[in-house]
């Protein structure tokens, strides 16, 4: 996954792509239960989407779906336990949730089934490239990037997905009015991300200072983030949206 919630322990570096990106995470071995892998072989000819080189459009997705519902992606699921929240509490949008773990990938498909679910789809690739090879121009209402791996290490941060290339690229992706919204708990890397995206034209942070924002009341936390809190840990909300021109 992209994101840095598991438990599981990273073992070598994933080389960079064809495309000549540095990838955001690397190959972790973690604890694939039964239970994930009752729920990964059932449902995800049911749930799973194909990486493709071919532009998915509106209407692409209206026939996944089978709605002309917004859609919204979301990039590193970890287990799925906020991702499946959110698309049960807004039954009237389409989420794409995009994880790269298998172990993600089951839990997610399992809460699917548990909280039987229709407007969610789940993809298992690397998201960087999926938005640049699947994703048309205009065709997103949203995109979550929740607690990415912050690649603490300075000669990590490169890693770092919130990047100004990939910020681009999401931008492009947008509709008019549409949203980025990024978390992390990793101060250093809320203020990379403030950077980023205060540099991106295209878009427009929601905070009227120019800052970060509270938690909107859709994302829900996590028992990983309410640990975080009892701790005294801070967390760092963005919400940007795109520039109608």
């Amino acid at each position: 996954m992209q994101t840095k919630n598991s438990s599981a322990t990273p073992t070598q570096s994933e080389p960079t792509s064809i495309y000549g990106h540095i990838k955001s995470f690397v190959h972790r071995k973690g604890h694939f239960s039964e239970a994930q892998r009752r729920a990964y072989d059932k449902l995800m000819p049911i749930f799973g989407l194909q990486y493709k080189r071919q532009l998915m459009t509106q209407t692409d997705w209206a026939q996944v779906f089978g709605n002309n519902n917004p859609v919204v992606l979301e990039i590193g699921c970890g287990m799925g336990e906020t991702t499946a929240k959110i698309a049960a509490l807004n039954p009237n949008i389409n989420y794409i949730g995009v994880e790269v773990f298998i172990t993600g990938v089951g839990a997610l498909l399992k809460r699917i089934e548990e909280y039987g679910l229709t407007n969610l789809r789940v993809m298992q690739h690397d998201a960087v490239e999926i938005i640049r090879d699947m994703i048309a121009p205009a065709s997103l209402s949203g995109v979550h990037v929740y607690f990415p791996d912050p690649w603490h290490k300075a000669r990590h941060n490169k890693r770092r997905l919130i990047q100004t290339p990939f910020v681009r690229e999401l931008a492009l992706r947008l509709a008019d009015g549409a949203y980025i919204h990024c978390a992390t708990d990793w101060e250093d890397y809320a203020n990379q991300m403030l950077e980023v995206l205060s540099t991106e034209s295209l878009i427009q942070n929601i905070d009227s200072s120019g800052g970060f924002t509270p938690r909107p009341e859709y994302r829900p936390l996590t028992k990983y983030e309410n640990r975080g809190n009892n701790l005294g840990h801070g967390v760092w909300d963005l919400i940007f949206t795109k520039r109608v021109l």
